[in-house]
C-alpha cells in the first residue's frame, strides 16, 4: 500500500471519514443538531470546540508496542449551509456549494423518495428545524458519552462569557446557540439528542458487542478503501476497485479507489478534482455527510419473512438472505450459497475477530500493570509475558485480516444471472462490485467504471430496542453517509438503484430492504438456476415498506484547518 502513504494528513481530516468509530470500541453514539442566533458567538464557539474534534491521527501513531490506542470518546461537527451562512462564511465561498445542499434534504423529498410514510412531514420535529450545526459524540460507555456532551454544553456557555469579556457581544447578549430539542425516542418526542447503540448479544451470562442491525444482519463489513487509507482502516480486497477479470481473491485485482471520491481537494476517478466552494484551504480535506433517521419495521419484516417462506416454499434464512445479498451472519451469499458452509464460515471468522479482541484487552491490562508494579523481577516477568501476547496479537490480526477476506473479496462474475445472489439483492444493488457489465467483459475501462464513482462510506449505529413484532416504537439506525458529492453518489444510488431497478434489468422494481414501497407492496425476481429443475424464479409480490425515513440533513464536513478558519472569520476567498 505505498501509494496510499502521506496521501492525506490524518490531523486535518475529521476521524469519522477515515474510521469506524464503533469498531474501535466505541459503541455508544449521541448526535444533536444547534442553531445559531449571533455569529460571534457561534465562531467563539467553533474557535473553543475546535481542539475536542477528533481526526484519524491514533490510527498512524502507534505506541512503543506498535499498537493503535484508540480513543474512548471523539466528537465530530458539521454545518449545514443556514449554518455557514449564520456564521458569516462569505458570499463567494456560499455561492460555491452545490444546490443540492443549498436546498438541503427536505427539498430533495421527491427525488429520495421520501413519501407516503417517509414523507418530511412525518419526521422528527428536530428535522423540520433550521439546523446549523451537527455534532456527534461516539463513545466506549454512556458515562463517556454524557461527560462529554456536557463539556460541550459548557463550551457554548463558556464562548458567550468570553465573547462578553472581549466585546463581541453586548453584556446582556443571550445565548446565541440553542441546542434543538424535538428528537424523537420511546420515552419522549422532545428530546434534545438521539442516542445510538450497537445491539447487544447475550452469551454466557455476558454482553457482548455485535455488528448487527435491527433486522438481524451483521452491518458495516465492507466500506470503500481509497487512497490514503492505511491497511487498518479497511480492507483493499473488496473495498476497492476492480481493475481486472482475475479472482477476486487476489491482491492483484483491486486498487484502492480515488481519494476525491471521498474528501475534497483530490483527484477523483475521472482524474478531476471534485468542485468545491473557495478557498481551496476551506474546502480541502472536508467532505459531505448525509445524516438519515431510518425507522425499522421490524415486525412487518418478520411478518412478511415467515409468510413468503410458506408460500414460496423457500427455507426463512434463505429468504432473509435472498433480500440482502449476504446471510443474517455476514456471510456473502454470492460465496457462500448454502446455509451450512455460512456458517462455518460465520464460526471462523468470529472466532478469529473474538481472539484479536481478547489479545488485545490482555495486553492492555498487563500494561497497566507494568506502569504500577514497583518490584523490577515483577515488572520484568509481566514485560516478558506482554512480549509474548504482543507476539500472538500481531499474529491473530494478520490471520483475521485474511479470514476477513473470505467475507470482502467477491464479485459476481460467476454469477451473473442472480442464482445464487439475486441481481435485485440489496448488497448487489448499493454496489454492483463490476456485475453490471453483465458479463460482457471489457465493456467498460474496467469492469467496475460505472460503480466507481457511485460508492459511498457509511457510518452510524442502531437506535431503540425493538421486539420481533415492533413496529410503532422507536427503532432502527442512524445512516451518516459520506461523499464528495451528494447528486453524484448519496442520491444516485437511492433514486436509480435502490428505488427503481432499470440499470438491473429489474424494471420499476425496488430494494426489497430500503425501497420505498407504494401502497400496493413492491416485487422482487429470486432467480432460480437453471441447472436445476427442482429450483425456479419466484416471483415475491406485495412487500411492504420496512424501511421508514424519519429525518435527515446534508452537511459539510469541515478539515480542522477549515474549522479554525471559520471559528477565527478569516474563510476568504478572494
Amino acid at each position: 500500500m505505498d501509494n496510499a502513504k502521506n496521501i492525506i494528513d490524518l490531523h486535518d481530516v475529521q476521524g469519522n471519514i477515515m474510521v469506524n468509530f464503533a469498531g474501535y470500541g466505541c459503541h455508544k453514539s449521541r448526535y444533536f443538531f444547534l442553531h445559531i442566533s449571533n455569529a460571534a458567538h457561534g465562531r467563539m464557539f467553533i474557535k473553543n470546540i475546535t481542539g475536542l474534534v477528533s481526526t484519524a491521527a491514533f490510527m498512524a501513531e502507534k505506541d512503543e508496542d506498535g499498537l493503535i490506542i484508540p480513543p474512548l470518546v471523539t466528537t465530530n461537527i458539521a454545518f449545514t449551509y443556514n449554518g455557514l451562512k449564520e456564521l458569516g462564511i462569505p458570499t463567494l465561498t456560499l455561492q460555491d456549494f452545490p444546490d443540492e445542499f443549498v436546498v438541503g434534504i427536505r427539498n430533495r423529498a421527491s427525488i429520495l423518495g421520501d413519501d407516503l410514510t417517509s414523507a418530511p412531514e412525518k419526521w422528527d420535529a428536530v428535522y423540520r428545524k433550521d439546523i446549523h450545526l451537527f455534532i456527534s459524540i461516539d463513545g466506549a460507555n454512556e458515562a463517556l458519552i454524557e461527560e462529554r456532551y456536557q463539556q460541550i454544553k459548557d463550551i457554548i456557555d463558556d464562548s458567550l462569557k468570553e465573547c462578553k469579556e472581549e466585546h463581541l457581544v453586548p453584556a446582556d447578549q443571550a445565548s446565541g446557540i440553542k441546542i434543538l430539542d424535538g428528537c424523537r425516542d420511546d420515552e419522549s418526542d422532545n428530546k434534545a439528542y438521539q442516542d445510538a447503540s450497537v445491539v447487544y448479544e447475550e452469551v454466557d451470562g455476558q454482553k457482548i458487542p455485535t455488528a448487527k442491525e435491527h433486522f438481524g444482519y451483521t452491518d458495516g463489513i465492507s466500506n470503500p478503501f481509497f487512497k490514503g487509507m492505511t491497511p487498518e482502516m479497511g480492507e483493499v480486497l473488496g473495498g476497492g476497485k476492480r481493475v481486472g477479470y482475475g479472482s477476486p481473491k487476489s491482491p492483484a485485482s483491486w486498487e484502492p479507489i480515488e481519494t476525491g471520491e471521498f474528501i475534497l481537494g483530490y483527484k477523483d476517478e475521472a482524474n478531476e478534482y471534485p468542485a468545491a466552494p473557495i478557498p481551496k484551504l476551506f474546502s480541502k480535506n472536508g467532505s459531505y455527510l448525509v445524516f438519515n433517521k431510518f425507522h425499522e419495521n421490524v415486525g412487518k419484516y418478520h411478518a412478511y419473512l415467515d409468510a413468503a417462506s410458506q408460500k414460496y416454499d423457500i427455507e426463512k434464512e434463505l429468504l432473509a438472505a435472498k433480500y440482502v445479498g449476504r446471510w443474517r451472519n455476514g456471510a456473502p451469499l454470492t460465496t457462500y450459497p448454502k446455509k451450512a458452509d455460512a456458517e462455518d464460515a460465520w464460526k471462523v471468522w468470529s472466532a478469529a475477530q473474538w481472539q484479536v479482541g481478547k489479545l488485545f484487552a490482555a495486553i492492555m491490562e498487563l500494561k497497566g500493570k507494568i506502569a504500577t508494579e514497583q518490584d523490577p523481577a515483577k515488572k520484568d516477568l509481566l514485560i516478558q509475558e506482554k512480549k509474548k501476547l504482543l507476539a500472538e496479537y500481531f499474529g491473530a490480526a494478520a490471520n483475521f485480516k485474511v479470514i476477513n477476506q473470505t467475507f470482502t473479496a467477491f464479485n459476481y462474475d460467476d454469477d451473473i444471472p442472480g442464482s445464487k445472489c439475486p441481481v435485485g439483492a440489496h448488497m448487489r444493488r448499493a454496489n454492483p462490485r463490476g456485475a453490471l457489465e453483465f458479463g460482457n467483459k471489457n465493456a467498460f475501462a474496467n469492469p467496475s467504471a460505472l460503480d466507481n464513482r457511485r460508492r459511498i462510506i457509511r457510518r452510524g449505529l442502531p437506535y431503540g430496542v425493538p421486539t420481533l413484532d415492533s413496529n410503532d416504537k422507536e427503532h432502527g439506525t442512524i445512516i451518516m453517509t459520506i461523499v464528495s458529492n451528494i447528486k453524484r453518489q448519496f442520491e444516485f444510488v437511492i433514486q436509480q438503484w435502490l428505488n427503481y431497478g432499470n440499470d438491473f434489468k429489474l424494471a420499476n422494481d425496488k430494494d426489497p430492504i430500503t425501497g420505498n414501497m407504494g401502497e400496493e407492496g413492491g416485487q422482487m425476481v429470486i432467480e432460480g438456476n437453471p441447472a436445476l429443475p427442482d429450483d425456479p424464479a419466484k416471483f415475491l409480490l406485495e412487500i411492504p415498506r420496512f424501511v421508514e425515513t424519519r429525518g435527515g440533513v446534508y452537511l459539510f464536513l469541515p478539515s480542522i484547518t477549515s474549522l479554525n478558519m471559520i471559528g477565527k472569520g478569516i474563510v476568504d476567498p478572494t
